[in-house]
Order: structure tokens, then C-alpha cells, then sequence
């Protein structure tokens, strides 16, 4: 392949200067084509808050247009509702006469029922059809370049998040207002509307000067003789890499098959008529350039002979020295290679056998690590049982003592109460001065009722209803006279709509609501001090010093007690009847101490 590459090189100058010589021919007509542009944009918004690119956009596009060699550039700033209206009319009377018109416009636009309408900066738009007579339409726009010839471009720059839609008030509510821009399909012929994003979705203003639409713009759109569909392809890439694929421009309409340019491409000025052994000349730099040994073929192929035909042998002659060192090189180093690989192994084993001795180091000291592990872990594990063992005597000391305690308090509180009710009592006046009996009865009720007292109401305002009073006082917080049962006590107590004096039952009873009940523990369980079921501990009998030693002392005694001997008359008596011993025996009486003696108290005869 790369010879058939070098053998056609003789034949690209001829050819490229035929085809520059047409693309001259072709292109000075467009080098008179006039060409016009208006730029807007809208930043400096009253009723909502400021853009911060549209202006700077504005001036970047204008700028390169201007540079691209527009006859007529036009770029306005901020305009209002008559200034947007009052510059496409003057823009319309220069597209008269004009082959190429180009709007740019920069700043905040929406959709409205499937229309795109473009925002002055003194729109308010507080309803939905205020946008017919603040905003202008996008096919405004388009009648002010429908009269240039060749090409008509509209690129909008107004794809931004709306900020109008949030607050607009509708009055239809099936009236749509989108997001971004609708999609427009433009009936004039050669006519593109350029998007700076596809339609229903908005676009970013970046985090430069200018947004990433405007600067693919100008980089691409003023390259002499880029194709406009090309030139809007490299804007879409650009600004797709530069947000992270979050922002794709899009461009409508359609134009024909020739190539069209926003620039025109440049004329080749005419040059001298080249030597003929330019071109060998030409042919000889381009294979010393490649520097390869089948461009110098080629080249000596097309031309075998002359001054460069020479040149081209010499340098291949360098390249086959250049070879054989490169070459013998490769074979030095591949030899050096094979060497230090031969070292490599006979390290790298003697490695492996090092490697090995560690690991069974590491493994021993594992094993042993692991073993003591489980030595400290079972001695931290019999800490943590004397630990928690420590802790539950702690605790159910603690609770003895809390519970002697909160007896010691109980008792101490009814002995006060005692006190004050005796107190009382000795300061109450006659019987005189009582309060009545309905008046005390109906108190007692009440005491009964919010749980301050258990004894039964009666008339009396005793002893019992003026400690149940003195109960409620502490309770309730209030400072009746415990002496006395008036009206303002009664009420007090008619106010209280639940108990008040907290429900105190005897040990092996709990409260349950306003009763107490006694507590009923599953068998082997018994009520404890705390009034909770507990376990009954088995009681094994134990064996005191002083019952073993007594023990002791009488069984010495009795063996220790020799028998009872009787004279040869002795008689002995048993179930068959009473004769005297025989000669030479005696009879003993049984103690049941030892083997063969009898039972205790029973006759036997022993004999010699």
C-alpha cells in the first residue's frame, strides 16, 4: 500500500493546482455575495432577575461575524418591545438586497400552545395572554430574512429555564406553556433555525464569560468553507462534551446539496509556472520525510535516474546501516536480556526457598498467637463472670438496703402524719363547731373517691378523715385545714376527675387500676421482698459441730459399757418359758452395739 502511495505522488501537484484553479473559478462570484446579520441580547430583565451572559454572547457573536467579513453587522442590547420590533423592521430593508441574512438573539424565550415567542427585556407576562402582546413571535423573526436570496440562518440562544412560567397566572387551563422551545419547520427554502438546545428541553450558561453554545459558535461557524450542516455538527459535539452530555443543540430546516458556507472559502493567488523538477524535487522531500525504506523505493521506481534518483540510493544505504546496527542491537540486548533472566530465576528461587522459611515462620508464630488468644480470651471471659457476679451482689445489696430504707421513710412519713392528725385533733374546737354531718359525709365520699381514703364515709369528721385530708393536701398541692371539711374543700375535690393519693397495698399484693390484688406466683416460686415471684432455694440439712460430738460421746458410752454377768442360778426366760443356765454359762442381756449380741434388752445364753 504505501507503495502505491509514493507512485501517485508525481501527480498531486498537477492535480491540486487544477482543483484550486477551479475553486477559484467557483468562488469569486460568492466573494460579492452581500451578506448581512443582526445580533441581540437581552440580559438586563425588569421583572425577573438578570442574565449573565446574553450581553457577552451578543458581543462575542458580533465580533466574529464581523471578522468573517460581513458587509453589514448589527448588535443590540437590552432592547425593549418597540426596540425588538423597531430592529427587525430595519433589518428586514437590509435583507432586501442581501444573499445571506443570519438573527442571532441571546436571552429568555418560550413556548406558548406550540409557539415560540422571543421576551423584551420589559415584559411583565403576569398571565398567560399577555405573552400576544408583550412577547414577539418567532415567525416575526422569519419575515424580516425572508427576502434574502441564498440563505436565511435564525440561531436562538434562548433555550434558558423560563423563569416567567413559575408566576404567570393561566387563564385557560388547558392552555400548555413548555419547557425550552418548540420545534419550528421553517417553509422557506434554504432557511435554518439553529437551537442552542433540542426543543422541550433548556439550556446551560456555563460557568464562563460566555455559554458553551456561543463559543462552539464562533469557533466553528467562521472556517472558510465549512458546510453549515458540518460547522452545527462540530457545535453539537462541543457543546455536548462541555455539559456533560446534558445539553444537545439542534438545528431545523433543510438546504440543498451543494456545500454552504457562512465564509466562503479564499481564492489561491496565481503563482509562477513551476519547474518540471519541482515536482520530482517536491516527491524527494516527501520521501525524506517519511524516512522509510518503501518510500525511497517508490520514489526510485518513478524516477530511476538523474540527481535525486542518486540522492534516493545514498539514503538507502543509510537506512540498511541503520538496519544491521539495529539489528545487531536487538540481538545484544535480547542476549543481555536472556542473561539477566537466567539471574532472575536462580534469585527468584533462591526467594521462593527465603519466602518459604518466613511463611512457616509466620505460621508458627500464628498457632501460638492464636493459642494464647484463647488463654487471655478464657481468662477474660472469667473475669467478666466474677465481674458480673460482683456486680449482682452489688446490686441486690444495693436493693436491700434501698428497700430497709424506703420502709424507714414509709414508716417515718405515718408517723408524721400520726403527729399532725394528733396535732390537729388537739386543736380542733368543741363539738359545737363541728362541720355537719351531709357536709363531712359528702368530703369523705370525695377522699374515697380520688383515692386519699378507705374507710367508709359517716357523718363524723373523725380522726380517719382528717389524715385522708391531710393525704390530699400533699398530693394535690393544696393547704386546707385538715380540722375543718367546708364547701371550698368539697369543690376542690369535685374539680378532681381521676385519683389523686397513689394506691398503697400490703406486701404479697399489687395495684391493679384503683384495687389491689394479691399476687399469685407460679409453683416452686415464692413472693420475695420486693414484692416480685423469685425461685425457692432448696435447703440442704447441714451438720453442726455440736451435733456430731454428742453424737460421739454417746456411742463411746454405750461400747465402752461392759455386759451384764449373772451367778450359774441365773434363769433364763424367752418365749418358751423360763429355766435356770446350764453349768458353765451365764446370761446376757443385748445391747444391739455389735454383731451377734442380740437386740437391745433381749436374754442370751453364753457359755464357755
Amino acid at each position: 500500500m504505501m507503495k502505491r502511495t509514493f507512485r501517485t505522488c508525481s501527480f498531486a501537484l498537477t492535480a491540486l493546482a487544477f482543483f484550486v484553479l477551479a475553486g477559484c473559478l467557483d468562488c469569486s462570484p460568492a466573494l460579492a455575495d452581500k451578506r448581512v446579520a443582526l445580533v441581540i441580547g437581552n440580559s438586563a430583565y425588569k421583572s425577573v432577575p438578570k442574565l449573565a451572559n446574553p450581553v457577552n454572547d451578543a458581543g462575542l457573536i458580533g465580533a466574529m461575524l464581523r471578522k468573517a467579513g460581513f458587509d453589514t453587522v448589527d448588535v443590540r442590547q437590552d432592547l425593549n418591545a418597540s426596540e425588538m420590533r423597531k430592529a427587525l423592521r430595519e433589518f428586514g430593508g437590509r435583507t432586501r438586497d442581501a444573499d445571506v441574512a443570519v438573527i442571532y438573539y441571546a436571552g429568555h424565550g418560550m413556548e406558548l400552545d406550540g409557539t415560540n415567542y422571543l421576551i423584551p427585556t420589559d415584559a411583565a407576562l403576569e398571565t398567560d395572554t399577555d405573552v400576544y402582546d408583550e412577547a414577539l413571535p418567532i415567525d416575526r423573526v422569519l419575515v424580516s430574512i425572508e427576502p434574502a436570496k441564498q440563505l436565511r440562518l435564525v440561531i436562538l440562544d434562548a433555550c434558558r429555564d423560563n423563569p416567567f412560567a413559575k408566576t404567570m397566572k393561566r387563564t385557560v387551563a388547558s392552555r400548555a406553556i413548555g419547557r425550552g422551545l418548540a420545534k419550528v419547520e421553517p417553509t422557506s427554502p434554504n432557511t435554518m433555525i439553529a437551537f442552542a438546545a433540542k426543543a422541550g428541553s433548556t439550556a446551560s450558561d456555563g460557568d464562563s464569560r460566555s455559554s458553551p453554545f456561543a463559543v462552539a459558535l464562533s469557533d466553528h461557524l467562521p472556517k472558510p468553507g465549512l458546510d453549515l450542516r458540518k460547522a452545527f455538527g462540530f457545535v453539537r459535539d462541543d457543546v455536548l462534551k462541555n455539559t456533560g452530555n446534558r445539553q444537545e443543540p439542534y438545528v431545523y430546516g433543510s438546504l440543498g446539496g451543494d456545500d454552504v458556507a457562512l465564509v466562503p472559502t479564499k481564492p489561491a493567488a496565481p503563482g509562477p509556472q513551476a519547474n518540471p523538477q519541482d515536482s520530482v524535487r517536491r516527491d524527494y522531500e516527501l520521501a525524506l520525510q517519511a524516512g522509510l525504506r518503501e518510500a525511497w523505493e517508490a520514489f526510485l521506481q518513478t524516477y530511476p535516474d538523474g540527481f535525486y534518483a542518486n540522492l534516493a540510493r545514498v539514503q538507502l544505504k543509510k537506512i540498511a546501516a541503520e538496519e544491521e546496527r539495529t539489528a545487531a542491537t536487538e540481538k545484544a540486548r535480547l542476549a543481555e536480556q536472556e542473561k539477566v533472566k537466567l539471574a532472575a530465576e536462580r534469585a527468584r528461587k533462591a526467594e521462593l526457598e527465603k519466602a518459604a522459611a518466613v511463611a512457616k515462620a509466620a505460621e508458627d508464630a500464628r498457632i501460638a498467637a492464636e493459642k494464647q488468644k484463647q488463654i487471655e480470651q478464657a481468662k477474660a471471659e472469667a473475669a467478666e463472670r466474677e465481674r458480673k457476679a460482683a456486680e449482682a451482689a452489688a446490686a441486690k445489696s444495693l436493693a436491700e438496703k434501698q428497700a430497709v430504707e424506703k420502709a424507714a421513710a414509709e414508716a417515718a412519713t405515718k408517723q408524721a402524719a400520726d403527729a399532725e392528725i394528733r396535732k390537729v385533733a388537739a386543736l380542733s374546737p368543741p363539738s359545737n363547731s363541728s362541720p355537719p354531718g351531709d357536709l363531712a359525709k359528702s368530703v369523705q365520699l370525695e377522699l374515697r373517691r380520688v383515692g386519699c381514703m378507705k374507710a367508709e364515709p359517716n357523718t363524723d369528721w373523725n380522726e380517719t378523715a382528717q389524715r385522708s385530708l391531710i393525704l390530699f393536701n400533699k398530693y394535690a398541692g393544696t393547704k386546707f385545714d385538715a380540722k375543718l371539711a367546708n364547701a371550698d374543700v368539697l369543690d376542690a375535690l369535685k374539680a378532681k376527675s381521676g385519683r389523686i393519693c397513689p394506691l398503697v397495698c400490703d406486701h404479697g399484693f399489687r395495684a391493679d387500676g384503683d384495687a389491689c390484688t394479691k399476687i399469685v406466683c407460679r409453683p416452686g416460686y415464692r413472693v420475695s421482698d420486693d414484692n416480685e415471684c423469685e425461685k425457692i432455694q432448696e435447703k440442704k440439712p447441714v451438720a453442726t459441730r455440736e451435733d456430731s460430738k454428742k453424737r460421739d460421746v454417746e456411742r463411746k458410752r454405750t461400747e465402752s459399757t461392759p455386759p451384764k454377768t449373772q451367778s450359774s442360778e441365773q434363769v433364763l426366760c424367752n418365749q418358751a418359758g423360763c429355766r435356770p443356765a446350764a453349768r458353765g454359762c451365764r446370761i446376757v442381756i443385748g445391747t444391739g452395739q455389735s454383731q451377734g449380741s442380740g437386740g437391745i434388752g433381749q436374754q442370751r445364753e453364753v457359755c464357755n
